[in-house]
């Protein structure tokens, strides 16, 4: 069952926090890739915040099983 979208972005903030410190702002899905099963890419556009500051980004989720495997970025601005 495809998971939602609020369930996506659950994953991403928690991933965010657990290996960049960062705390999810925003998020808006570009391009969504993934299929049924929680595989694909998903891209976004995101703003997040580190101590007091925030910063927006486009950054490229790498899913397998549901679970993000790898993310490229792009800051924007």
């Amino acid at each position: 069952m495809p998971m939602t979208d609020q369930e996506i972005t659950d994953k991403i903030a928690a991933y965010l926090r657990s290996n960049y410190g960062e705390t999810l702002v925003r998020c808006e899905f570009l391009e969504d890739q993934l299929n049924d099963e929680g595989d694909g890419r998903l891209v976004t556009e995101c703003t997040v915040r580190v101590g007091a500051s925030n910063s927006d980004w486009r950054k490229t989720f790498t899913f397998r099983a549901g679970d993000i495997v790898n993310m490229t970025w792009q800051r924007l601005g």
